[in-house]
């Protein structure tokens, strides 16, 4: 398989993801388009989606802590991820940035601790509004990736999320063009500051009110590697967005 072969992420929200569960058994077949597919459970359903999907779906968490152990009540480790079949965690997503105040730093301890443990990280990086609109979108997430790569030493576990926190469950999307000259700036600087093969085999997906009407054109751009799905994953419309490189 080409190293950058497309992965859907599906971020859940709420307990309505279980939703998802007949739809996929029912949709199965289509689903198993892509060549990678990544249901992301919130922490006390990881056991029962694990159970009710195809082994060929995997199973990531939304978040875990740095550390393997300790006195940190209400917070779950990668071992016990592991421990019911999760094999992915979703890190950084920008409701952890800037809900629950999450700093890159403790971010990148996650993402080496996360990995050193065995799990796939999908990393997520993204501007919010003002920052776009006072052009440091760059700025913004060169420094969220730099305090990731800084934290990894396989890349082949990892997957670089870009989300811009303005389209998030907002229905206003990145255009493609936006979406891939993000991507493609921070292709570059995998290139510059990883190497030449990190920034070619890495997969760098989408996720901003990704919907079945916009999905192809986003997918269409060169640089962009799959969808970090939400609400849309809900839908019927969730398989077009599977098939939209098909």
């Amino acid at each position: 398989l080409d190293p950058r072969d497309d992965l859907l992420g599906l971020g859940f929200e709420g307990g309505g993801w279980v939703r998802f569960l007949p739809f996929a058994s029912l949709k199965g077949n289509h689903l198993l388009c892509l060549p990678e597919v990544v249901c992301g459970a919130p922490s006390i359903y990881l056991d029962f989606a694990r159970q009710k999907l195809d082994a060929k779906i995997s199973v990531a968490a939304q978040n875990c802590y740095k550390v393997p152990k300790g006195a940190f009540t209400g917070e779950i480790s990668p071992a016990m991820i592991k421990d019911i079949g999760a094999t992915w965690v979703i890190l950084g997503h920008s409701e952890r940035r800037h809900v629950f105040g999450e700093s890159d730093e403790l971010i990148g301890q996650k993402v080496a601790h996360a990995l050193a443990e065995g799990l796939g990280v999908i990393a997520c990086i993204g501007e919010k509004l003002d920052e776009r609109e006072a052009g440091i979108t760059e700025k913004v997430v060169f420094e969220q990736t730099k305090a990731i790569a800084d934290n990894v030493k396989d890349w082949s576990k990892v997957v670089l999320a870009y989300e811009p926190v303005w389209a998030i469950g907002t229905g206003k999307t990145a255009t493609p063009q936006q979406a891939q000259e993000v991507h493609e700036k921070l292709r570059g600087w995998l290139k510059s500051h990883v190497s030449d093969a990190v920034a070619q085999s890495t997969r760098i997906i989408y996720g901003g009110s990704v919907t079945g009407s916009n999905c192809k054109e986003l997918a269409s751009q060169h640089d962009v590697d799959g969808f970090l799905v939400g609400g849309a994953s809900l839908k019927p419309e969730f398989v077009d967005i599977i098939n939209a490189k098909h």
